[in-house]
């Protein structure tokens, strides 16, 4: 299509302690209260976490002339039959090519070869193009966590998706 963007080629696979400075850096222009490093790190070590980064495969692990050819990453909890998606982010300059639904379609895959049946997260009220690519995934809101949030103060909606039986 003339003028449209192309879509970078993407790869997603399950992140390594080196990715997790670049994760920081995602995480911390993506929320006003980020996880820190360590606390990412944390993640990647618990047995029933699922961290999966997606990255641009043309660019190669180290990225064309520097740049970060991490696009976006996303960290699920999974126990039993049900499981929470607990951090998702997108690097600003990929956002809107598919990325998050790429990733969300990879833990949703997971989730569902470990026999989960319910998958949940939180999501800020007013992050309406959160809400809209949960939605196009199955999500449906359950729940409202009254100030859940802060820096500003917010509500967090509740939503989930249940899975189908494999």
């Amino acid at each position: 299509m003339i003028g449209a963007a192309a879509k970078p080629p993407v790869a997603v696979r399950h992140a390594v302690g080196t990715d997790l400075e670049l994760v920081g850096a995602i995480e911390r222009v993506s929320f006003s209260d980020p996880w820190s490093v360590e606390s990412l790190a944390a993640a990647l070590a618990l047995p029933h976490a699922r961290f999966f980064v997606a990255e641009d495969a043309a660019a190669g692990r180290v990225g064309r002339g520097g740049a970060s050819p991490l696009l976006g990453y996303v960290v699920a909890l999974l126990y039993g039959e049900e499981g929470e998606i607990a951090d998702l982010a997108v690097a600003p300059a990929a956002r809107r090519r598919g990325i998050g639904g790429v990733l969300l379609d990879r833990v949703a895959a997971t989730a569902m070869e470990s026999g989960v049946r319910a998958l949940y997260l939180e999501v800020r009220e007013s992050n309406v193009a959160a809400r809209a690519l949960y939605h196009s995934r199955g999500f449906d809101m359950v729940g409202r966590r009254r100030g859940y949030y802060s820096r500003p103060s917010e509500d967090a909606l509740v939503l989930r998706r249940t899975m189908a039986p494999t």
